[in-house]
C-alpha cells in the first residue's frame, strides 16, 4: 500500500512538471541570452515571450527572449544598456517589442547627427528609426503616408520585414516596390 502510494504520488509530481515545464524553460534560455547572446539561442517563444534581436550601439548586441509586452527600452538594457556613441533619440524607445523584431540603436554620426540623419538619399533607411521626414524622401510617400508607417510600427511594436507595410493604409504595389529597395528591417 505504501509503495502504491508512492507512486501515485510521484505520477502526479511528474505531471504537474511536464504540464509546468513551458514556463520553466524560459527562464534558463533567458539567462543564456543574456550572457552569450544568440550562441545556444532557441528561437521558439514560450508562451507570451518575444524574441528580438538588438543590435547597433548596444554594449552586448545579440538575440534575447523577452517577456510579453515588453518595450524597446527593456531590450536595450537587457543588451547591457546604450553605448557611449547611442544616439537615442533616434529610436522609439516606448515601442513594444513584436516577436521577430529588429532594434537597432543607431550611432551618433559626424557633428552630432544619428547614422540614420547622416545617410543620404543612396542606402537604405532603417524601417526601426525612420523618422517621418525620412520616410517623405522615398518616391512615393508623401506625409501622411510617411505618418501613418510610422504610427503603425509605433502600434504594432515595430516592424520585423518591410512585407507589413501592406496593411498600412496608402501603400500599394508600386509603393511596396519601392520601399523594399530604400528600407531594411
Amino acid at each position: 500500500m505504501v509503495y502504491g502510494a508512492l507512486a501515485i504520488a510521484l505520477l502526479l509530481v511528474g505531471a504537474r512538471a511536464i504540464r509546468s515545464e513551458g514556463g520553466g524553460g524560459a527562464a534558463p534560455a533567458a539567462a543564456a541570452s543574456t550572457s552569450t547572446g544568440s550562441a545556444g539561442f532557441s528561437v521558439s517563444s514560450s508562451g507570451g515571450d518575444v524574441v528580438v534581436d538588438v543590435t547597433g550601439a548596444v554594449l552586448q548586441p545579440g538575440v534575447y527572449r523577452m517577456p510579453a509586452g515588453a518595450r524597446v527600452v527593456d531590450a536595450i538594457g537587457r543588451a547591457g544598456g546604450p553605448a557611449g556613441d547611442a544616439a537615442l533619440e533616434g529610436i522609439n524607445r516606448a515601442a513594444r517589442l513584436a516577436d521577430g523584431q529588429q532594434v537597432v540603436v543607431p550611432e551618433r554620426g559626424p557633428a552630432g547627427t544619428t547614422a540614420a540623419m547622416a545617410a543620404t538619399g543612396d542606402g537604405p533607411i532603417s524601417l526601426g528609426s525612420a523618422t517621418v521626414e525620412q520616410l517623405d524622401t522615398i518616391d512615393g510617400i508623401g506625409p501622411v503616408t510617411a505618418a501613418n508607417i510610422v504610427e503603425y510600427r509605433d502600434l504594432h511594436g515595430g516592424l520585423a520585414s518591410v512585407n507589413q507595410l501592406d496593411q498600412v493604409s496608402g501603400i500599394g504595389p508600386a509603393t511596396m516596390e519601392s520601399l523594399r529597395a530604400r528600407l531594411q528591417p
